[in-house]
């Protein structure tokens, strides 16, 4: 049968065995190992040629999609999205590196970033970077960077003053974030006479987990307000359903609001830009990991909680310890479900709690359990606290898996040491 709503499209529950792009999740994770992420590389294709068709039917050709690559910087993942006629969204010189290293052609990036060092900027001028989207100093340093004859394509970042609902460590769109420029600054500097910047438009990001498109028409009653442009990017935020209970929108319903509010305050031949993040890869993904002890707290005081340690934690999943990310789990080959238990990682920090109130049917040591939804932000967050090798990351297709980021090793712990 299908699997439930949480995990991958291509994904399936048969006898209560999870199966992930044809792979059993629990033979998987014995033979490549646990923590390990794995995702339904089928899923990364379907939903960006989804986000796609929703622009192109909702709006025409001229727009673009461009990924949010910070939600999953994998290689292999944008090398699928490059192939899927997507441009990419970079935050830094690494993920620059990485975008280009995947194939996309560099008139297809956006740079972005609130800090942006002079070595990020000279490099993404040199490479030939198709936008970057001006933020703090970036004005004057980029018309010092950019080569006598050249002009580059800017966005200016706006800061609409807009408090979306959503948790305050993923807003970004309000009066007091450190991202882009007061809506008069940025007018000021969009009308500047740049010699060197060919300012084609602004650009605003409200912020993540966004379950409906009303955010948004504030914040383009404010562009509406600076004036005329060619190019208005508004950012991603579309939310994911990270458990059953969610009601997330879908790319056609939600692309089609905001083009629906573009057109009608800010005209209909504008070039539109929108950057899906996590809504392209976190339910593409799950993580596996090994049982490694159950531990029942008993007495009143105590509620009868009861523990299901695994062998990862907040080092391949720092969401729920960063702003409270609620998850689901359950065991690989026994789905559906069961009693209440607290998944903990092995991590020495009390915080380390992966799922509160987990439905688990009789969890034992040895058991592989599994997470949903774990596409994004669980790789591109990764650290090695406590000494603890990253994960691999394993597609599945058709039945087959790969491995397209290998597991660290001890000795990569120690690789960097002078």
């Amino acid at each position: 049968m299908t699997a439930r709503s949480v995990y991958p499209q291509h994904s399936s529950v048969d006898g209560g065995r999870l199966a992930v792009g044809g792979c059993d999740a629990a033979e998987l994770a014995r033979e490549v190992g646990t923590p390990a992420y794995v995702v339904a590389e089928d899923d990364l294709r379907d939903r960006a040629r989804a986000f796609v068709a929703a622009l192109r039917e909702h709006h025409g050709p001229r727009g673009s999609v461009v990924y949010a690559s910070k939600a999953f910087p994998c290689t292999a993942a944008l090398r699928i999205f490059a192939e899927e006629d997507l441009s990419v969204d970079c935050a830094s010189g690494g993920e620059l590196h990485l975008a280009l290293r995947a194939g996309f052609d560099p008139a297809r990036v956006v740079l972005h970033g609130n800090a942006k060092s002079e070595w990020e900027l000279r490099a993404a001028v040199e490479a030939g970077v198709g936008t970057i989207v001006l933020d703090g100093g970036d004005p004057e340093r980029l018309e010092r960077l950019v080569p006598a004859g050249r002009r580059q394509r800017v966005l200016v970042r706006v800061t609409p003053g807009v408090h979306a609902d959503t948790h305050e460590h993923i807003l970004t769109g309000h009066a007091d974030s450190k991202f882009g420029y007061p809506p008069q600054t940025a007018a000021e500097i969009a009308r500047g006479d740049w010699q060197r910047l060919d300012v084609a438009g602004l650009h605003f990001h409200l912020g993540s987990q966004l379950f409906d498109a009303s955010p948004f028409r504030a914040a383009m009653g404010t562009f509406a307000g600076l004036g005329r442009f060619g190019t208005y990017d508004v950012g991603g935020g579309m939310a994911v359903g990270y458990t059953r209970h969610d009601r997330p929108p879908v790319p056609h319903e939600w692309v089609g609001d905001l083009v629906a509010i573009a057109h009608e305050l800010l005209g209909t031949d504008c070039e539109l830009l929108i950057e899906p993040g996590r809504a392209l890869v976190a339910n593409a993904g799950v993580t596996l990991y090994t049982v490694e002890d159950v531990k029942a707290i008993g007495g009143s005081e105590h509620h009868g909680l009861s523990f299901v340690a695994v062998d990862g934690g907040m080092s391949d999943n720092l969401r729920p310890m960063l702003y409270g990310a609620v998850y689901e789990a359950e065991i690989a080959d026994r789905v559906g479900d069961g009693d209440p238990y607290t998944v903990v990682g092995k991590h020495c920090e009390s915080s380390d709690v992966l799922v509160r109130a987990a439905s688990l049917r009789d969890p034992r040591p040895g058991d592989v359990l599994v997470t949903p939804v774990t596409g994004a932000y669980g790789h591109a967050m990764a650290s090695n606290y406590n000494g603890v090798p990253r994960p691999p990351v394993v597609f599945a297709k058709d039945g087959r898996s790969r491995v397209v980021v290998r597991r660290e090793t001890f000795e990569d712990l120690t690789a960097r040491d002078a």
